[in-house]
């Protein structure tokens, strides 16, 4: 079996939570960006990458795109983790189109994406991401609420409050692609 490594980039620790059982599902090692040094890169054959949305970008990315030149020759696996429902067709063509910001076409066709859904709790978010909510929030307000969408009035709804879509379970498409990528180049 070829080398796998999870490397993640988190803020508010939904993201760490996937990494983790994403690891110990492959029985590899995981890492955090900061603590992760590109000339690594060269140990491993895959690389699982996790980072957070905010605000339209994925957390850490830049890690995999000033890389991509050791990376274009590995197998690259990368999950995205948002708040938002990732059942909704809208919502996942938004993050697509915002990696497409950070990662050039090459990359966007190399690297397999997933998208898990993930958390928020007010309490924990900094300066920033909290004004960012309350703008949303007051936004969202006045479209009035007959004009939302359910996740946009969940939004209203649920707003201070402290919420948690993680499922572990969510992993399975991912973790079952890298062990078979895995697999398929050992044969």
């Amino acid at each position: 079996m070829n080398k796998i490594v999870v490397i993640y980039e988190s803020k508010y620790g939904y993201t760490k939570r996937y990494a983790e059982w994403t690891a110990k599902a492959l029985s590899c090692p995981i890492f955090e960006r900061k603590r992760f040094h590109t000339q690594d890169f060269s140990k491993y054959d895959i690389i699982v990458y996790g980072g957070g949305l905010y605000a339209g970008s994925v957390s850490g990315i830049k890690l995999i795109a000033d890389s991509w030149r050791i990376l274009s020759k590995k197998k690259v696996f990368l999950f995205t983790c948002g708040l938002a429902d990732t059942n909704h067709p809208d919502n996942v063509s938004n993050i697509k189109k915002s990696l497409s910001k950070a990662l050039s076409p090459e990359m966007l066709s190399h690297i397999e994406l997933f998208h898990l859904r993930g958390g928020i709790d007010y309490s924990k978010l900094n300066f920033i991401h909290k004004s960012m909510m309350y703008m949303l929030r007051r936004m969202l307000l006045k479209k009035g609420l007959n004009n939302l969408s359910a996740e946009e009035r969940y939004i209203i709804d649920t707003y201070g409050s402290c919420i948690d879509f993680t499922d572990s379970k969510s992993i399975q498409p991912l973790t079952a692609k890298v062990l078979a990528a895995s697999c398929n180049e050992t044969q």
